[in-house]
């Protein structure tokens, strides 16, 4: 069981604590010594050339979030005159969450959550000490935190993977079935129930939500969505030889390669600023109201289309970026697969080994975009001192083939697809290790409620299992993951298991497959044709299971009825006047700035951080709110 919150440890010494006057001399409040691209070349965007323990060999260069290295000298000084370093930084601390005393400490801690989009999970260091792509900021993620080296989203695709992760319930319970079905504001989600437990939910980036609810739960949604919300992107199983106009084709890796912008591009830097400026305007808010944040941070990267600027481009110029290692000939592939290349026009049409070794290039480029964008977020907490008060969890919601078994993208039940990175990070409370039982995006939502200390009494009935006995005890856990595709390539359910060293995949219409992950990490060899008698028996015992928890021609009527629906809803709001679902942001400026209506040192007081006082000195925790008088000391 999860306590009834989570409080984080307070720091009881320094190594290397600095003597600050109090009296007789202004104050002087230093920040750690994080180090980020722009700040150590902010003209030339040159990397860093300090060590990072998140990083080993040639690319420790590469800096762009936290480092362990600390710029405080020790000065001598004498009498009760002086304070410390750690002292000035835990009353910062103290002033952000609005408490008072030496030992004061928030109730609820602040939570991060972090998302990737299609990032291919057995291709991360954290999970593959071989892996060239180079992420420092999250291998030091890693290296403080809980791994769980085999989770798994609960549907290789976009939105429902989203919608699971959300609701922590599978597709067919919410009819979340493809990238066109309708998300119901009847579902509640992880923010429904974050926010009734006393927290501001705020979503930045990509969610995929369809429908003309696009908060979800949320009270604040700090950017647009990069997808469509409506019913345009909908499956056809009326028509499953058709191809659908709007499906992936192999231009994202025809075309792959380096560029100074894109859509990607634009998407995720805008989530980057609105993400670090709610922070900043977070720390800067009044104690007195402020309520601990739940934000998620969803970025579009590394997402195809396969482009990445040429800084990033460059970062792998020397690197032997490797082919994928499994072929298989397209008449030799499995029905899903088969249909899955025709789908993304891939059939008879092979891609060059140039082209893909130029798509993995951008992709891994991409990755390292991912990378410096959690070493920004991670040097805001710091300087903000929400480090120590801030739960971070970072996880995927798919992942990508990228050419292995000669498929791309997402849309099948093999490892590069459906595996996910996943860590939660507290040091404070919970030691680093890694998990090896299978996990899955849809145990987030009971995760974050134990994680906050929340009343999972009332939470609907839900799929999802709480990963949190898995943070604080060593004791083995359910080892089990269900997963269910309706998505592009299929023409009736596609279910998966996998459950221990097993993986089951289920479909009326094609032939079952079966994978021993251990001996056969590649899932090179079905065991579903085998004739020994354990392997046997095996398959027996999970085609029995799968008609047990699921009813799968009642799934694929209910599936049927709802894209004819959508297509007829969609065909009608075609004609006449168009009103697309999507959400914009209201623009918060007016007093923000320096306008008429502001008087100048009331805006210019309030907006800084940290707080001093008239004469430059840091601002103490005796101040009611931020910006109101006093001064250290005094």
């Amino acid at each position: 069981m999860a306590p009834s919150a989570l409080l984080p440890v307070e720091q009881t010494h320094l190594d290397n604590p600095i003597i600050v006057p109090v009296k007789g001399g202004a104050a002087a409040l230093e920040f750690d010594g994080i180090l980020s691209r722009e700040a150590n070349d902010p003209v030339n965007g040159s990397r860093s050339a300090l060590p990072s323990s998140a990083s080993e060999g040639p690319e420790s260069t590469h800096t762009n979030g936290l480092q362990n290295g600390n710029r405080y000298s020790s000065t001598q000084s004498s009498g009760n005159d002086f304070i410390t370093s750690e002292t000035l930084r835990r009353q910062s601390r103290n002033f952000a969450t609005g408490k008072s005393g030496s030992n004061a400490i928030p109730k609820q801690p602040n939570l991060l959550y972090i998302m990737a989009d299609q990032m291919a999970a057995p291709l991360l260091r954290m999970n593959n000490p071989n892996s060239v792509i180079k992420t420092p900021n999250l291998d030091q993620l890693a290296r403080d935190g809980v791994v769980f080296s085999n989770a798994y989203c609960n549907s290789p695709l976009c939105a429902p993977s989203r919608f699971t992760m959300c609701t922590g319930q599978l597709p067919s319970k919410i009819g979340g079935y493809d990238n066109a079905s309708e998300f119901h504001s009847e579902i509640p989600t992880y923010a429904h129930y974050l926010r009734s437990e006393g927290y501001e939910t705020v979503l930045a980036g990509k969610m995929h939500f369809v429908g003309a609810d696009q908060l979800h739960g949320f009270e604040r949604r700090l950017t647009s969505d990069i997808y469509p919300g409506d019913f345009g992107w909908g499956v056809n199983w009326d028509k499953p030889e058709e191809r659908q106009e709007w499906y992936h084709n192999m231009s994202s890796v025809m075309q792959a390669g380096p560029c100074v912008r894109s859509n990607q591009l634009d998407y995720d830097e805008d989530v980057m600023f609105k993400s670090q400026q709610y922070l900043l305007d977070y720390v800067r808010s009044d104690p007195a109201t402020r309520r601990p944040f739940a934000l998620t941070v969803s970025l579009t990267h590394p997402h195809d289309p396969y482009t990445m600027t040429q800084e990033y481009w460059d970062l792998y110029e020397d690197v032997d970026i490797p082919l994928p290692e499994i072929h298989i000939a397209q008449d030799e592939q499995d029905p899903h697969s088969q249909r899955l290349l025709k789908t993304i026009d891939l059939w008879n049409n092979p891609v060059p080994d140039e082209a893909t070794k130029r798509a993995r290039r951008a992709y891994f480029g991409a990755c390292t975009f991912v990378d410096d964008q959690i070493g920004k977020l991670r040097k805001i907490l710091k300087n903000c001192h929400l480090d120590k008060d801030t739960i971070i969890v970072f996880s995927g919601d798919h992942g990508d083939m990228l050419g292995e078994r000669d498929l791309w993208y997402k849309m099948s039940w093999f490892e590069m697809s459906a595996r996910v990175p996943m860590i939660i990070h507290y040091p404070p409370r919970f030691a680093p290790k890694r998990v090896t039982e299978a996990v899955s995006t849809m145990d987030l939502l009971p995760t974050f409620i134990d994680l906050v200390g929340g009343d999972k009494s009332v939470i609907s009935p839900i799929d999802g299992q709480s990963l949190y006995d898995y943070l604080v005890s060593d004791k083995p856990g359910k080892d089990e993951v269900f997963g269910e595709y309706m998505g592009e390539g299929t023409v009736t359910p596609l279910v998966m298991i996998r459950r221990g060293k097993w993986k089951f995949v289920y479909s009326l219409a094609d032939p079952p497959q079966l994978f021993h992950l251990v001996s056969d990490p590649k899932e090179l060899n079905n065991l579903a044709t085998s004739n020994d008698a354990e392997h046997i028996e095996m398959l027996k015992a999970f085609t029995a299971e799968v008609r047990e928890k699921w009813n799968l021609q009642e799934i694929h009527k209910d599936v049927l009825k709802r894209q004819r629906n959508r297509r007829i809803v969609w065909d009608a709001l075609q004609r006449g006047k168009h009103e697309s679902w999507d959400y914009q942001p209201p623009v918060q400026d007016r007093d923000r700035f320096i306008r008429s209506h502001v008087p100048l040192d009331e805006l210019e007081r309030r907006a800084r951080y940290p707080v001093v006082d008239y004469l430059g000195r840091p601002q103490t925790a005796a101040a009611s709110h931020h910006g109101a008088a006093g001064a250290m000391g005094e």
